[in-house]
């Protein structure tokens, strides 16, 4: 069976991740969305609402396994048998950090590949910091996330409100 990973923080996940996870499950047989435990970032969700979230954009997508980890990726994909690794490029701009990230995790462990696929142009300029900004200032996210991302966003921002 071939395993996929497709690693990031979704701090929330954007319509870009969703069209990425999309578009690889039709190339693997079972992709894992690694949600990463990043203890050097400061992230808006935790990491069981992040992994709550994906589970719920994900829930009609059978071959798609959302789970979290820490540490180095290459001995997460070890640990769920997976070899190949998952990544988007939105701009040109992406490209030397995700070349060196593939190269770093390749010496890591011969045996990883990485593919790449390129995002639709109608979100190469999301990002998650980008929607948690606009989303801070009350603006309109509906066109970056899925509804069910607004709803989470609108009760984040709400709940910490003093």
């Amino acid at each position: 069976m071939k395993t996929a990973v497709y690693p990031g923080s979704f701090d929330p996940a954007t319509n870009g991740h969703l069209d990425i996870i999309k578009r690889s499950a039709c190339q693997v047989e079972h992709l894992i969305v690694g949600v990463l435990n990043n203890v050097n970032k400061s992230s808006l969700f935790t990491i069981d609402e992040r992994v709550k979230l994906l589970e719920a954009l994900t829930q009609d997508l059978p071959n798609v396994e959302i789970r979290s980890f820490s540490g180095l990726l290459v001995d997460f994909m070890e640990k769920v048998s997976a070899n190949l690794i998952i990544r988007g490029f939105r701009a040109v701009s992406d490209f030397e950090f995700e070349i060196q990230l593939a190269q770093t995790n390749h010496s890591l462990n011969p045996n990883i590949e990485t593919i790449f696929f390129v995002t639709k142009n109608e979100y190469s300029f999301l990002s998650s910091s980008v929607v948690r900004e606009v989303a801070l200032y009350g603006g309109d996210v509906s066109q970056m996330v899925h509804p069910i991302t607004v709803t989470y966003l609108k009760d984040k921002y709400e709940s910490m409100e003093v």
